[in-house]
């Protein structure tokens, strides 16, 4: 008897909660565009107000994987900042910035960050980006292994520049291909460990364990046969 897995690669929208749950009848969630097996649930998170690639699945071992310090794998996001960034504040970034964890500061880990020369091609925001008057934008791509609780948006705004718009675009080497906001594909456990560069873990067969009353009877009268022979033999003495 073997568990079946699923595992699904979707382009979450912009202001969508990264799970199925509604806390309020305004929100919007997970569950208002995929119809799922209740035991699956997204790898990771991605904030209400951040777009892009999202896995899920019911193979709790994915999750556990993922989260080992050796198996952490890069994340690619493409990030629309308020303002030119700067040549120094993209070097930054790369080093490492100090922000803020709950009641903690803490220094990011190095990480690959790369102005782009122009914008991205990608879907139009829903709602769109409000541009404030004679203030340029840029973009910039951000490769990261951590996932600290806003740490991109947190990072930017450190070293001076807001972000407008953040899109997560990779995890390993899984991409959203042609994916527009709002679809999902499902993708094979085969194909998924593959791109992620990990091993599938064999399926667990339950094996249940032999009844008492398959055990050989024979052993248990010879043992038996035994003893009253010795019996025997310690009378006639």
């Amino acid at each position: 008897m073997t568990e079946t897995f699923e595992y699904i690669i979707f382009y979450k929208p912009y202001d969508v909660l990264p799970q199925f749950t509604r806390e309020r009848p305004e929100h919007i969630t997970l569950a208002d565009f995929l119809k799922v097996k209740e035991d699956i649930y997204p790898v990771g998170r991605l904030d209400k107000d951040s777009e892009g690639l999202m896995l899920l699945t019911n193979d709790k071992s994915l999750n556990a994987s993922l989260l080992l310090p050796h198996q952490k794998k890069e994340k690619t996001y493409l990030v629309q900042l308020e303002g030119e960034i700067t040549d120094l504040a993209v070097s930054s970034l790369q080093k490492g910035v100090e922000i803020k964890l709950e009641d903690k500061m803490y220094v990011t880990q190095p990480c690959k960050a790369k102005k782009l020369s122009k914008p991205p091609v990608l879907p139009e925001r829903k709602p769109p980006i409000r541009f404030r008057v004679n203030k340029p934008t840029s973009w910039i791509m951000i490769v990261l292994q951590e996932g600290k609780n806003r740490q991109i948006r947190k990072m930017c705004s450190n070293v001076g520049f807001p972000v407008l718009r953040l899109v997560r675009v990779q995890i390993g080497n899984v991409t959203l291909g042609k994916l527009l906001p709002g679809q999902s594909k499902k993708i094979s456990k085969e194909e998924l460990f593959e791109l992620l560069s990990l091993s599938p873990t064999p399926k667990k067969e339950i094996i249940r364990p032999k009844s008492p009353d398959v055990l050989p009877k024979r052993s248990i009268k010879t043992n038996y046969s035994k003893k009253v022979v010795s019996n025997k033999n310690k009378n006639r003495k």
